[in-house]
């Protein structure tokens, strides 16, 4: 089969499946008595537990809004209405005052808003500040956009200045590491921020996009061959199982965050080390031969890691890869990077889909049998699968 109908075929594919995924957010997540939406889902859609953790609000308002913005079939005044009503949840119960006066987000609520627990990183509030900017742009209300602009400047300073508002104690031996995650996420909202805003906005920001990629490229270890998920502030490899620690899906999704930046500032030197060191290299390392899939954790030495769930094969890594090496093939042409999208692909919708009830299973065995049948969770929410989704199929467009 030529390359052309091979795509055109696995667009229309993809394109289903994203109409699927939605369908089952619509149907089964919306509270209409509280507003905002339930993320605890079984596999027939049946809500068995009515927490709202705050992460996945975010990011259900961002996808809605950015899905109602940019595809014409989901212009629709049901999934407009739906993330107006998740702002206004959001705007209405996230925000907890602390004692310091910063503004933090909860990280779960009850159903009718009542804050359960706060974390003490900066997620939350990471998805907050894209539900917010996002909605301001669908519905064209600045505030939404000014308490973006504001919450990111509390995000700075606790990243870059001081982070004692988290409310983590200062232990002696707990020593300050660069985890992956923040500069990723920062990375992200910068971008996210920026898009389409004018150089004024551009330019605010720019400094911290060029140190978030800096922040991202110290985690590239042991001279090219590996990315460890945590390293030392100065760029250095921690001890112990923390220092080794290998996040294969987390490592792609950084990779196509840094092609996105390569590609808006023209940097081919970034592009390259994007593809090779952040796309290439996990896949490699994080394939498993025997039975497909992408492990969850690796130890670079080879120990068990310790996390229970190391060798599952978890849905958002898979996700992550799909959108990693379309982008990479998109940007390059080069046909062994649409060969390995291919691959991830074969195994991701052989695996995760489900066919009876819709939506898809988020947790496998290594042999990727499903573990875990929910279909949403504390982690589980209407993001990654969508926006996996969402992605793919305007690469494919635009291919």
């Amino acid at each position: 089969m030529s390359a052309v109908l091979k795509m055109e075929e696995c667009r229309e594919h993809v394109r289903t499946q994203l109409d699927t995924v939605v369908d089952f957010w619509l149907k089964y997540s919306h509270d209409t008595v509280h507003g905002g939406f339930f993320t605890c889902i079984g596999r027939d859609g049946t809500v068995y537990d009515e927490l709202k953790y705050v992460w996945l609000q975010g990011r259900q308002v961002w996808m809605y809004c950015r899905l109602y913005r940019t595809m014409d079939r989901f212009h629709k005044p049901e999934i407009l209405e739906a993330a107006k009503a998740g702002g206004e949840f959001l705007r209405k119960f996230a925000r907890v005052s602390t004692s310091s006066g910063q503004w933090k987000c909860a990280f779960c609520l009850t159903r009718d808003g009542k804050a359960v627990k706060i974390q003490r990183t900066i997620f939350s509030e990471c998805f907050y500040i894209m539900a917010m900017d996002e909605l301001s742009r669908t519905t064209g209300d600045k505030d939404m956009q000014l308490e973006a602009e504001q919450m990111m400047e509390q995000l700075i300073y606790w990243v870059r200045v001081d982070s004692s508002g988290l409310g983590r104690p200062q232990l002696p031996g707990d020593v300050a590491t660069n985890s992956m995650a923040i500069p990723m996420m920062l990375l992200c909202l910068v971008q996210q921020l920026t898009e389409g805003r004018g150089q004024e906005v551009v330019q605010k920001y720019r400094e911290l996009g060029r140190w978030c990629v800096q922040q991202i490229l110290q985690h590239m270890q042991r001279d090219g061959t590996a990315i460890l998920e945590n390293v030392s502030l100065d760029g250095q490899e921690l001890p112990g199982c923390q220092g080794r620690l290998q996040n294969p899906g987390h490592a792609l999704e950084a990779g196509w965050f840094l092609i996105q930046y390569s590609a808006e500032w023209g940097d081919d030197d970034l592009q390259r080390t994007a593809i090779d060191k952040f796309v290439e290299l996990p896949y490699q390392n994080g394939w498993d031969k025997e039975h497909g899939g992408l492990f969850y954790f690796l130890d670079v030495d080879g120990h068990c890691p310790t996390q229970l769930e190391w060798s599952m094969k978890l849905w958002w890594p898979h996700c992550e890869a799909l959108i990693a090496f379309l982008m990479a093939y998109s940007q390059t042409k080069k046909p062994e990077l649409l060969d390995r999208f291919s691959q991830v692909y074969e195994y991701t919708f052989s695996h995760f889909p489900d066919a009876k009830s819709g939506e898809w299973f988020g947790y496998l065995t290594q042999e990727g049998k499903v573990a875990l049948d929910f279909k949403g969770g504390p982690f589980k929410g209407f993001f990654h699968v969508p926006r996996c989704l969402y992605m793919c199929e305007r690469i494919l467009d635009d291919l």
